[in-house]
């Protein structure tokens, strides 16, 4: 499988990441593990989590996405094969603020390597911007620990356009850490927010992105046709949003284009995302080998230019 340069770092990833969300979540541990034992044997290497997954599943605390994470490295050995991402910055306690104080990243990393049963972590982000703490206070804390090796990279999600360009001039202009991701939610369905500035953004200064809800909640794998359906899982409830003229007019796009690749629908939404210059490595999360095939044949799939243009007016934002 090709690998994909990671931003202006020293990280090769594959073409589309795994979102460990669903770890502690909709998966048990031991489905975490076939799941991700099966990732790793299709040639895939990019894994992304955050400290905070998944403590919105009652009796959850957070920290159990990393610690699944964490002990699948150990019981296979494997962490040397593996690129791993989390994130910092959405507060562990309920109802908590986000925080990216350096006092905060800096004891949030150690609970982070604990849980993930490492010495080092690949990729660092903010998962959300803190406007209470300077850009410079951020970043100074990121320089200490890529000094001190727990860190080998960084990078940001949630941002503004203009906090992440404050971020990216501040680095320039310090010489601190550069953020060399971004992580912004878009799709098929969700295209104007990342599109309209931020992406212009990234491709200027050699930003990895790696989009997180690429296929819409499950919406563009088209599980979803009507109302009835929104009962077939537990994200069902977020997908009611794209239940729309555009949303169904994308859905026959896809239709259409899948067939003509005898490809399923997430494939070729993903296809469409690793085709985009901006992007590096979509996030998509599995719950089934079955499920699995769907990251690998995308990664295989390569779409025609024509092809493209369709998907892109069937999802027109402007």
């Amino acid at each position: 499988m090709d690998k994909r340069k990671l931003g202006n770092t020293d990280l090769l990833v594959s073409p589309v990441t795994f979102g460990g969300n669903v770890f502690g979540w909709t998966l048990d541990e031991k489905k975490s593990f076939e799941v991700l034992d099966g990732f790793i044997e299709a040639g895939f290497n990019f894994i992304d989590t955050a400290d905070v997954y998944s403590r919105w599943v009652p009796e959850n605390k957070g920290g159990e996405s990393e610690t699944i994470i964490g002990n699948w490295m150990k019981a296979r050995n494997n962490r040397n094969q593996i690129i791993l991402a989390t994130k910092v910055g959405s507060n562990m306690e309920l109802n908590g603020k986000k925080c990216l104080s350096k006092k905060y990243i800096l004891e949030a990393v150690d609970a982070s390597l604990l849980r993930l049963k490492t010495d080092y972590i690949d990729l660092y982000q903010s998962h959300y911007d803190d406007p209470e703490t300077p850009v410079q206070e951020t970043l100074e804390a990121y320089d200490q620990l890529i000094r001190a090796g727990k860190v080998r990279w960084i990078g940001a999600s949630n941002f503004s356009t203009e906090r992440f360009k404050e971020s990216l001039e501040t680095s320039a202009r310090l010489s601190l850490p550069k953020y060399q991701t971004f992580q912004p939610e878009y799709n098929l369905y969700k295209r104007e927010g990342f599109e309209k500035e931020l992406e212009q953004i990234c491709l200027d200064n050699q930003v990895g992105v790696i989009n997180y809800y690429s296929l819409a909640s499950g919406f563009l794998t088209g599980k979803y046709r009507s109302e009835t359906d929104l009962g077939k899982s537990q994200r069902g409830s977020a997908v009611k949003e794209f239940m729309n003229p555009r949303g169904f007019r994308i859905l026959k796009a896809l239709d259409e284009v899948s067939e003509q690749y005898n490809s399923s629908l997430a494939s070729v939404a993903l296809a469409w995302l690793m085709a985009r210059p901006s992007v590096t490595s979509p996030i998509a999360s599995v719950t089934s080998l079955a499920q699995l095939k769907n990251l690998t044949k995308a990664a295989a799939l390569r779409l025609d230019v024509e092809v493209i243009s369709i998907l892109d007016a069937a999802s027109a934002w402007e």
